[in-house]
């Protein structure tokens, strides 16, 4: 995407209708793509990478060979599966097109503000009967600062709820000017406390993020706090009790949860990402999730 066109169209990785858990009421996520931070355990992992990208779905795959034969790059060759050279592919999409079973997608497309309006207006009685809305999420919206703004005023324009689910990873005065007058809700995520071991893990240090939450919570904006719990990396009491008494220090009111699932590592497969060996296979429990709990309803947290 060039520098003219950057302003008037974004690269959307997904649309996800009728969904619960992206904050109140029943919702639209637009999934931008593009994320500063490499978390290996994201479970939206195919919105990582800020360019289109190409996925494979072996378990749809009927290798009818049709993906071969239409590939101008030669970047998939049959070897008793179906094998894609990403250093040669494209994305230009004529395999996706020409395969029959859905085993191949491009994931990544420019959308202009308007045909994003076009379709989130299609679920406005859902959002009006639900109190729901629409959540910009990723991948990082805020890497696209200035489209993600102009969504978010047509959005308030047609009286829509908004929210936005962010790393926290991004330039406080541009969040401030562009994004933060529009939007009811910010569902912000906070991992490892210790700014080192974030670095470690996600590829960058946690004090920016720290700092951005803090605004906004001093601001008076509505912002829950979300804790994704995983095993190995942030679900452990040293770093759970840290980040309680830093959110009761920044004063968060809201926080919530969220238990480690393992569905991120088929989709990081299919986009060519290497897997963390380290991730669990097993879904977190309700009861694993519940005895973490209590470091948080200790700072009143949680209730």
């Amino acid at each position: 995407m060039d520098d003219a066109a950057a302003v008037k169209t974004a690269l959307i990785g997904d649309i996800g209708r009728h969904r619960i858990g992206d904050g109140p009421g029943i919702r639209t996520v637009v999934f931008f793509k593009g994320c500063p931070l490499h978390c290996p355990w994201c479970h939206n992992p195919e919105f990582i990478a800020p360019r289109a990208e190409l996925a494979l779905y072996p378990n749809r795959c009927i290798m009818c060979g049709d993906c071969v034969d239409i590939c101008p790059q030669r970047a998939i060759k049959k070897n008793g599966v179906i094998e894609v050279d990403r250093s040669a592919c494209d994305c230009c999409g004529q395999c996706a097109a020409i395969c029959p079973a859905g085993a191949l997608a491009i994931v990544g497309a420019a959308w202009s503000v308007e045909q994003l309006i076009d379709v989130l207006l299609r679920d406005l009685l859902y959002y009006q009967v639900s109190g729901g809305g629409v959540t910009l999420s990723g991948g990082e919206p805020t890497m696209q600062m200035e489209f993600a703004g102009k969504l978010l005023q047509r959005l308030r324009q047609e009286h829509i709820h908004t929210a936005i689910e962010t790393s926290g990873f991004f330039r406080w005065d541009d969040f401030a000017a562009q994004l933060l007058p529009w939007l009811d809700l910010v569902l912000f995520d906070l991992k490892p406390v210790d700014s080192r071991r974030h670095a470690k893990v996600t590829g960058r240090g946690n004090e920016k993020i720290l700092e951005n939450l803090e605004k906004i919570v001093r601001g008076g904006h509505d912002v829950v706090v979300r804790i994704p719990l995983i095993p190995g990396f942030t679900a452990d009491r040293e770093n759970l009790v840290g980040l309680a008494a830093e959110m009761k220090r920044i004063g968060v009111q809201k926080c919530s949860l969220l238990a480690y699932h393992a569905l991120g590592k088929s989709k990081a497969a299919a986009v060519g990402r290497v897997v963390d060996p380290s991730l669990p296979d097993k879904q977190m429990t309700r009861a694993e999730v519940d005895g973490r709990q209590r470091y948080f309803t200790e700072f009143e947290l949680i209730s």
